[in-house]
Parts: C-alpha cells; sequence; structure tokens
C-alpha cells in the first residue's frame, strides 16, 4: 500500500472518530474553514508534555478562562501562573510559558511565527512542538512525532530497535507517511489512532484503519513493540520540611529558586533534598517531628521528606521565608509534593490545637 493511501485511510478514519478536545478544531470544522488558533495549540502541546490528556483538560480550561490569549498571559503575574499549574508537574514549562508569551507578544505582534523554524526561536518550544504547532495550528507538511506515534510506527513497520535508541528510526518511518494535504488532521489523527486503538496493551487490530499494511500484525508480535532499554532504578533522596502556623493563622512559605526543581513555586522551608546537612529551623519555636513521611516521585529520583510542625505566636520574624495571611493561602496552588506535606501537617497542628 503506497503512502498516499495510508493517509487516505487514516484521514477517513479521523473524520469518524477524531476526539473531542477543548484545544481542538475537529475536522467538521475544519473543512468548513475554522482555523485553529495557535495559542491554544501551543498552550495545550506545553501542557501535554509528560502529562495526559485527561489530566490537561481542566488545567487547560482554566488558564483560557483566565487568561484567553497570549498577549493575556504575557501580562500575568508570575506567581498567579506558577499558582495554577501547581499539580501539572516539570515546572520548567510554567516558567518557560511565560517568557514565550511575553516573545511572542513583545516581539511578533502577538502573533506565533507560522513555520517550525521561527517556533524554534521561542522559550521553550523545542523540536517536538515547533513540528506540532507548524502541523495543527498552520496546516504545515511537519511530522509531528509523541509517544502514541511511535508505538504506531514501531507496529506498522515492525521495527525492534529498543526505545529510546529507536526515536530517528521511528521519526524517519512517520515521516515518510506525512502528507501534504490536511498534514494538520493527519498529525492529531496518527496521535488519535495511537491512543484509541493501536494502544499499549491489546490493540484492538480488528478496527484499526492501518490493520492491513501493519507488519506488526502480519507478524503476530503487535503487542511486544514498541521494545524498551531497561529503566535504571531511582535513587532516593531525604529532606525536610519545616511547616509553620502563626496563631492569627498565616502560613510560614517561601518562593523556591526560579531555577531547579518546583522553580519559582512557594513551598515550605527546607531542605535542598541532598547529602548536605540539614538546615536549621526557619524561625525558633517548638518543633514537632511527625511520624509520617511525605513521599513523591519524580522523573529521576523519589523523595521522602520528613515533617516538622509548630504553632508559632504573631508577630514573628523568621529568617527564611514570610508568613501568607490565610485568607491568602491556597493549598491548591502548592505543586503535589508541597500539598502532601501540607495534608499530613494541618491534621497534625490541628491536634496541636
Amino acid at each position: 500500500m503506497c503512502e498516499t493511501a495510508r493517509a487516505t485511510d487514516l484521514l477517513d478514519w479521523y473524520d469518524r472518530h477524531a476526539r473531542v478536545m477543548p484545544w481542538r478544531v475537529g475536522p467538521a470544522a475544519r473543512a468548513k474553514g475554522v482555523v485553529p488558533d495557535p495559542y491554544r495549540v501551543w498552550l495545550s502541546e506545553v501542557m501535554l508534555q509528560q502529562t495526559t490528556v485527561a489530566t490537561v483538560k481542566s488545567y487547560f480550561e482554566r488558564f483560557t478562562r483566565r487568561w484567553p490569549t497570549v498577549a493575556a498571559l504575557a501580562a500575568a503575574d508570575d506567581g498567579e501562573v506558577m499558582g495554577e499549574w501547581a499539580g501539572l508537574g516539570y515546572y520548567a514549562r510554567a516558567r518557560n510559558l511565560l517568557k514565550c508569551a511575553r516573545v511572542v507578544t513583545h516581539d511578533h505582534g502577538g502573533r506565533f511565527p507560522d513555520n517550525r523554524d521561527a517556533l524554534l526561536t521561542l522559550p521553550g518550544v523545542g523540536p517536538y512542538t515547533a513540528s506540532a504547532i507548524s502541523a495543527i495550528a498552520f496546516d504545515r507538511a511537519e511530522t509531528v512525532v509523541d509517544g502514541n506515534v511511535e508505538r504506531v510506527m514501531a507496529r506498522l513497520f515492525d521495527i525492534h530497535t529498543p526505545l529510546p535508541a529507536a526515536k530517528p528510526e521511528l521519526t524517519q518511518a512517520a515521516s515518510q507517511l506525512t502528507p501534504s494535504v490536511r498534514p494538520g488532521d493527519y498529525a492529531q489523527a496518527v496521535m488519535d489512532l495511537g491512543a484509541t486503538i493501536c494502544t499499549p496493551r491489546a490493540p484492538a487490530c480488528g478496527i484499526c484503519p492501518w490493520r492491513v499494511p501493519c507488519r506488526a500484525r502480519a507478524a503476530g508480535n503487535q503487542a511486544d513493540l514498541p521494545r524498551k532499554s531497561p529503566k535504571t532504578a531511582k535513587p532516593t533522596r531525604h529532606g525536610i520540611a519545616y511547616v509553620a502556623q502563626r496563631s492569627d493563622g498565616a502560613w510560614l512559605l517561601e518562593r523556591r529558586p526560579p531555577k531547579g526543581l518546583l522553580g519559582g513555586m512557594l513551598g515550605w522551608p527546607g531542605s535542598d533534598w541532598s547529602d548536605a546537612p540539614a538546615p536549621a529551623p526557619p524561625l525558633d519555636a517548638y518543633w514537632h517531628s511527625l511520624t509520617e513521611e511525605a513521599r513523591h516521585t519524580f522523573t529521576h529520583f523519589h523523595l521522602r521528606l520528613q515533617i516538622e510542625v509548630a504553632r508559632v505566636e504573631a508577630p514573628t520574624m523568621p529568617s527564611r521565608g514570610a508568613f501568607l495571611p490565610a485568607e491568602r493561602f491556597n493549598p491548591s496552588e502548592l505543586p503535589t509534593v508541597m500539598r502532601k506535606v501540607f495534608d499530613l501537617a494541618h491534621g497534625a497542628l490541628e491536634n496541636l490545637g
């Protein structure tokens, strides 16, 4: 089967089965001339990095209600954006989100560049994101390869090279199929195929539009692909978090440095999650050690945090951080690991009276 026929079969399937996404212009609307908003395409692609569609939907809807345009996002307060991002993880994305919005607004008149090379000059926009925006927002024939597409290509071409070494080979295979007609719809169609039909486990080959040309299906090994290199065991790091609440209800918080894990996010004063000696408490108080630790897993390591809690009188001057009034404190704006600390510490502080 030729590449054109494969693309046509997939697009026919997509026209009937495209997933409905809050950031997507569906094939029927696109056929009527509705053009995708590059801002919404870019925002969704940044949010979807390392994050599931189910998780992203609510974040995307809140972001676009609050900041409906790239100019509105560019003018937003950094802390408010980081607060809205809390829970999505990979916080460097949020910092780059603001940088990119400001570059687009101030240097490009509020309009995203319409080609891959120019998009690559924007902060936080890498090869995948540039290709996705170029194809989906501007209908350019760029090859878009995410995890779903890698899986589809590994099976379609029966590629046994394990990931991540197979990435160039899989991208080359995908580039052979990218059509010049409806490339934006095609890019989303391949991702939808991987997400709904060519799934990691128990692929539904019987209803797949590419079941005939699929080499892995013919060989009977589709469920074994793509192969993956063994993962190295993640190390475990330890740290300490100091949670202090003042008698007037205010909480002691500090904003983390702009670079590094959880950069720019609010959190509890504590250690830097290394083998260095634990820092002194941020203020003099009677600290209570909790028996339960806050546990969290990052991309490259597991973290276990010892929690120390204290109730203090007002006014109190800490050596680091600042007290945030109770009416301005929203636990949901904390990154996930800091929210885990809060959930454990809050109950303990209530018991202290």
